[in-house]
């Protein structure tokens, strides 16, 4: 599939898979957006209730999927020790591309059983009653409720985003 090429249509797999795990669900069909937070205005919800997916390889050709809020960043040493290895890195888009077939680069839905990727989401996810993610196209995005997800998916939560608050914690509020 071409960069060009956008599907007018959700993944194939994922309103089956979803409908028979019990995931109630609504599609949203909205403006071509290329970044989670530009899909979340599109959509018309809070950034921080928009799912990010990021896939991920290890040294030892290990994959998987990390979830981050839509405003917030994967912590590649956060990861490391979250997955037991010594380097992290980002997959390049083809190598993305042909562990999730159906998707154009970028709209990964947050389902790695869809592609059978262990899945991994920041503990800020499980704060949402209610998230979305991408559909597996710029165009169209799922919502979901997040426990019922939670439940189907059997995702493990972890803390995977940065922090970006770089005061010392007695500091924080």
């Amino acid at each position: 599939m071409s960069a060009a090429t956008i599907l007018d249509r959700p993944h194939a797999g994922l309103l089956d898979w979803l409908a028979s795990h019990g995931v109630e669900h609504e599609v949203h069909e909205h403006p071509e957006a290329f970044t989670a937070r530009q899909t979340a205005s599109a959509e018309g919800v809070d950034p921080a209730t928009f799912t990010k997916v990021v896939v991920v390889g290890t040294e030892d050709d290990r994959t998987a999927m990390l979830l981050v809020d839509a405003i917030d960043q994967v912590d590649l040493h956060k990861a490391r020790a979250i997955l037991d290895a010594k380097d992290v890195r980002l997959l390049a888009e083809p190598d993305a591309a042909a562990l999730t077939p159906g998707c154009e680069t970028g709209a990964v839905p947050a389902l790695g059983a869809l592609f059978d990727l262990p899945m991994f989401a920041d503990y800020a996810v499980r704060d949402d009653p209610v998230i979305s993610f991408n559909a597996g196209s710029h165009r169209f995005s799922v919502r979901v409720d997040r426990v019922a997800w939670e439940r189907a998916t059997g995702v493990l939560y972890a803390d995977l985003a940065i922090d970006d608050d770089i005061r010392p914690t007695w500091a924080r509020t």
